[in-house]
């Protein structure tokens, strides 16, 4: 952590000016990895402003009540049509919404709920004024006058929004709305009044929201009120008008009402944000000029210079107005701090594409943060707006929404603490759900569910307010015990494995095997030439004489295991899936690898059989008719089983009868018969080659964690049990429980039969087939790569199991790898909890723990971390929850046959060992985690690897050969020098 906040510290520039944000994207880029993306456990800094927000056209409704006039939304909502492009509004539009203009008491009883210190929320010019104009409405300024004191009550500061984009329809119709230079004027009017009367409870004032999507929706587009298509000449047009009356509006506060009042006043800018397709200079700029012309086409003259961004004047000089230079320093410093919107309502919805400028859209709040630092000379920063949303649909367990407020608030605690940008406060979006704009009701934004079909509208909590309140009660994510990473061993006979689904297997006999004879030519071809019908005498084949298994022995022994896991391949040692044909070749070549394993100290620990996609690696006479849908294969199975045991018993002493068989692939058929295969074989070991052999045997489950999306659902935790009994519990509960399948399985497979029609069924056991079935185990073996997040509300249609009724949900805070794995050390110490609870305490072995890269060594530190936490969660469940774990192995060997997984990269037909590789070893060599309070724990050593003796361990035939040389050089030159002397002596 240190680490990276000194090069973060490094990276940060002075202070800011037009240009300089286009330094984003190669600073974030160059950003330590994976430790910048990990999740950042700390708190916000004392004071931090905690709010909610709302709009009035979309939640206050009454749109005939207590006088109020028409708006521009009113008149758009309620045309029989909708333009080109634009969702239809719903029914009603924001007619009755969440009528909260009749429920004010019980909005504010939300906020007292959260424990907000904010809320935002805008004046309907239409409600106060009517006809746009004076006179003002007594009902309007009565009603926001009865809101401003029940906030007063209870403590909550009003963030108040003079125009929310619902412009009087009057104005529209006299004057032509925006398009007019009549309006910042009436603008002012319409501000004075506000200040009047509420200026005096309030301290934070918006002139108004995200004048982009007014000016160029409203006017140039039409896609938004009041649906004028302008095009860009006009919307260009508004949007200098805007400018106008926002400083119009500034200027009379400071100069009439700051000194009595003391607040403060803004405009709230939104803006999306855009990364680079590539890396380039050319993108780069692209990319600036992208936020240019939404973001910096208000934020520039408002915070720099009073005129329009250079690429603006660049691009569309004939379409942009001009600034005098009195308007310019006019403008110029019109707002008390930044105020800005970020979220659903313009990323990936309102913003043009042409205004991407061939760039890739992106939702990263942090960087948007760290670019406005750096382009707008530091300003201090209040976010007013932000979240994401859900389908309309989901009523109250809205995980997908908690977890893109749980992204964007860690973005904002990242960009405080790591690049040092002033945000001094946080909006949600919104309180409560409403009428969203241009996609209606099709969608919710509210931490507060509204049946919008019931009369009286209540508010009821969704799971996003208990995660919010929880986030605002501590101030943000403080650093949790559980969090922490422990010191501490494992025992001396801890297993340090590594997994190779199937071991390279090459049998090409050595030369010295060839009994043909070779005549060397050395006059013409200087080539060697076979010689007809002359033999010389065989010689018996040794393990040494496979090149291949020397190679991996080497390798494995650089990585300091105590274990090897593999399988077998049941289709190749016995092709026709019987004793009538053996592979003696290949059988030959596996006794030969487990044998020079043991001699290395390395102990196979070897499986029968896994599934593969092709034939699900199945003899193909087995495979061709029904496979495990067939009773035949079972018993093909305890021959073949026989068969290895009998082959390779004395070698291996670690079995697997079958590795993670897929229940993702498995009838129920099919699973009821692998079930009584693997009972079967147990039960053949135990009772025909245990006591000789002396070994241990079960079978390995794939097993990831499963975990409710939204913690405090009672149907999303019931989601998540029924996944874990379908996933794990289908195959574990008959064999570590109670010889049957879980009665969570029956009874929704019951449900969902009689209720939807489906034909699903699950057999049954007879009492001797449970007694076989149930304890057929030494240890319990499980796979596990990743954490699965479930919810009960269907959200996204692709990702939504209709069967089992289970939404998947991605937390976008996590880790992920290449291939979207998601990276959850935690879920591995769950997973160890939960099975010692079921099944007692088992010896638990986790058989296959690993996460793929890209080919890149940036990537490769992904994995240094995964094994580091994960094998640190293993410590925790040993240490802390005295889980009965006796071994852990990496997943995988090498690339060659598991491609991006592997520990060994291979490339150009070599090995060459990753940077993970040497991190497990020194995990290996500690035993764990020692610390400087850990006992010293003395492990007697049963052979000490030498890395340097290697290279004789593995050629003793060589050395044999050059000690005769040399013995026999040596006896030479003593025979030489004695008779040399005897013959001088004579001579003499």
């Amino acid at each position: 952590l240190a680490v990276l906040l000194l090069s973060l510290l490094l990276a940060r520039p002075g202070l800011g000016a037009p240009g300089q944000g286009a330094g984003t994207w190669s600073r974030f880029a160059r950003l330590p990895y994976p430790q910048d993306q990990l999740f950042l456990h700390d708190t916000f800094p004392d004071g931090f402003l905690w709010g909610a927000g709302s709009a009035a056209y979309q939640t206050e409704g009454g749109w005939r009540q207590g006088g109020k006039g028409a708006s521009v939304w009113d008149t758009f909502a309620h045309r029989p049509a909708t333009p080109p492009g634009a969702a239809p509004p719903g029914p009603a539009g924001g007619d009755v919404a969440s009528d909260s203009y009749n429920n004010l008491f019980r909005d504010v009883e939300g906020l007292r709920r959260l424990g907000v210190s904010h809320y935002r929320f805008s004046l309907s010019w239409a409600r106060l004024l009517p006809n746009g104009t004076a006179p003002p409405n007594p009902a309007g300024l009565a009603h926001y006058g009865r809101l401003l004191a029940r906030l007063r009550e209870l403590g909550v500061e009003p963030v108040v929004t003079l125009y929310h984009w619902d412009l009087p329809q009057a104005l529209q119709d006299a004057f032509g709305g925006w398009a007019s230079p009549v309006l910042p004027q009436l603008f002012r009017d319409y501000a004075e009044l506000c200040f009047r009367h509420f200026g005096g409870q309030v301290r934070f004032w918006l002139t108004m929201d995200n004048p982009y999507v007014v000016a160029w929706h409203g006017y140039g587009t039409g896609r938004l009120p009041p649906g004028v298509r302008g095009g860009p000449r006009l919307g260009y047009l508004a949007a200098h008008h805007l400018l106008q009356a926002h400083a119009k509006v500034w200027h009379l506060y400071n100069d009439h009402f700051r000194p009595a009042q003391r607040g403060k006043v803004s405009i709230a800018l939104s803006s999306h944000w855009i990364k680079p397709q590539r890396m380039t200079e050319k993108n780069i700029k692209e990319c600036q000029k992208s936020l240019d012309f939404v973001l910096g086409w208000f934020a520039k003259p408002i915070f720099i210079d009073g005129d329009y961004p250079e690429s603006m004047r660049s691009n569309v000089s004939s379409l942009l107005p001009e600034f005098s230079e009195a308007e310019k320093k006019y403008i110029k410093g019109t707002a008390d701090f930044f105020a800005l919107s970020f979220g659903a309502t313009l990323s990936f919805q309102l913003l043009d594409s042409h205004m991407k400028f061939q760039q890739l859209e992106s939702i990263s709040l942090r960087q948007l943060l760290y670019w406005i630092k750096s382009e707008y000379n530091n300003p201090q920063i209040f976010i007013v707006e932000n979240s994401w949303f859900v389908s309309g649909t989901t009523k109250r367990d809205d995980a997908k929404y908690i977890y893109y407020l749980k992204k964007f608030i860690m973005e904002t605690l990242k960009a405080i603490r790591y690049d040092g940008v002033n945000v001094f406060g946080y909006t949600v979006w919104s309180l409560l759900d409403g009428f969203e704009w241009h996609r209606g009701y099709s969608i919710r934004r509210g931490l507060f569910y509204v049946d919008f079909q019931s009369h009286d509208k209540k508010l009821m909590p969704k799971s996003s307010v208990l995660f919010y309140e929880k986030v605002i009660e501590k101030n943000g994510f403080p650093p949790l015990p559980e969090n922490q990473p422990i010191e501490g061993i494992f025992p001396c006979s801890f297993a340090w494995g590594i997994v190779d689904n199937y071991i390279q297997v090459d049998t090409t006999p050595a030369q010295f095997l060839d009994s043909s004879v070779y005549v060397w030519d050395v006059h013409q071809t200087k080539k060697l030439i076979k010689v007809d019908g002359v033999y010389a005498a065989k010689r018996k084949r040794h393990c040494v004489d496979f090149a291949a298994i020397r190679l991996q022995i080497s390798l494995l022994q650089e990585m300091h295991v105590t274990h090897f896991h593999f399988s077998l391949k049941w289709s190749l040692i016995l092709p026709l899936g019987n004793l009538s044909l053996i592979n003696h070749t290949l059988v030959h070549y596996y006794q030969c690898f487990a044998s020079e394993l043991l001699r290395v100290n390395i102990t196979p620990v070897v499986a029968l059989w896994q599934p593969m996609i092709e034939n699900q690696e199945l003899p193909v006479s087995l495979a061709k008719y029904g496979a495990w849908e067939n009773t035949e294969t079972v018993q093909a199975f305890v021959e073949y089983a026989r068969f290895c045991f009998t082959s390779f018993g004395d070698h291996v002493k670690f079995w697997i009868t079958m590795n993670e068989p897929s229940v993702k692939n498995l009838t129920y058929t099919a699973g009821h018969n692998l079930l009584k295969a693997h009972a079967k074989v147990w039960h053949l070991y135990d009772k025909e080659f245990r006591r000789s052999q002396k070994g241990k045997i079960s079978i390995a489950l794939q097993a990831d964690w499963v975990e409710p999306a939204c913690p405090f659902s009672r149907n999303d935790q019931e989601v998540a049990d029924r996944i874990l009994e379908f996933d794990i519990g289908w195959l574990a509960e008959p064999i570590f429980g109670n010889g049957d399948y879980p009665e969570v399985m029956r009874a929704w497979l019951h449900r969902i039969n009689s209720v939807d029609l489906y034909n699903f069924h699950l057999p049954y056991f007879s009492e001797d087939e449970k007694k076989l079935i149930q304890g057929s185990f030494d240890f319990f073996a499980l796979s596990h790569y990743t954490t699965t997040l479930v919810g009960s509300e269907k959200e996204d249609a692709v990702k939504y199991d209709h069967y089992l009724e289970v939404q998947m949900i991605n937390d976008i805070t996590w880790l992920h790898s290449p291939s979207r794995v998601a990276v959850v050390p935690w879920g591995l110490r769950k997973l160890l909890k939960w099975v010692k609870s079921k099944y007692g305490d088992v010896p638990v072995y986790v058989m296959a723990n690993g996460i793929d890269d890209d080919q890149n060594m940036v990537h490769d530190k992904l994995r240094v971390y995964y094994i580091q936490n994960y094998i640190n969660e293993a410590l925790k469940a040993y240490t802390l929850d005295n889980v009965n774990l006796q071994g852990y192995f990496v997943y995988s060997f090498n690339d060659k046959t598991a491609p991006k997984y592997g520990l060994y990269s291979y490339v150009a037909s070599q090995y060459e060992p990753k940077p993970s590789l040497k991190h497990y070893r020194e995990i290996i060599d500690n035993n764990g985690f020692p610390g400087p309070e850990t006992p010293e724990l003395l492990c007697p050593e049963e052979v000490a690897l030498c890395p340097e003796c290697h290279f004789f361990r593995t050629r003793k035939s060589l050395l044999a050969f050059i000690s005769f040389i040399f013995v026999a050089f040596i006896v030479t030159i003593f025979f030489i020098t004695y008779y040399s002397k005897r013959v001088e002596r004579r001579y003499k």
